[in-house]
């Protein structure tokens, strides 16, 4: 008799905790989701795309700076 009564107050207890659980996952996953993350893969395709448009970048600098060169030595 102890046992069931016993077993009725842990399963009257489990479903609030699980109630619990679940909004909190809930109210984590919306907070998460208003933070703009991004993946570490994500972060890591970014930096290397951006090393690509700089090297791009001081490419055409120096190609520029080769053009004023030849316009100034042919004045």
């Amino acid at each position: 008799m102890i046992e069931t009564l016993l077993q009725a107050i842990l399963q009257q207890v489990e479903q609030p905790k699980k109630d619990l659980e679940h909004n909190l996952r809930a109210l984590l996953n919306e907070a998460v989701t208003k933070m703009d993350l991004v993946s570490k893969d994500e972060l890591a395709r970014q930096q290397i795309a951006l090393n690509n448009a700089n090297i791009r970048l001081n490419d055409l600098l120096q190609q520029v700076s080769e053009l004023e060169q030849r316009i100034l030595n042919k004045k």
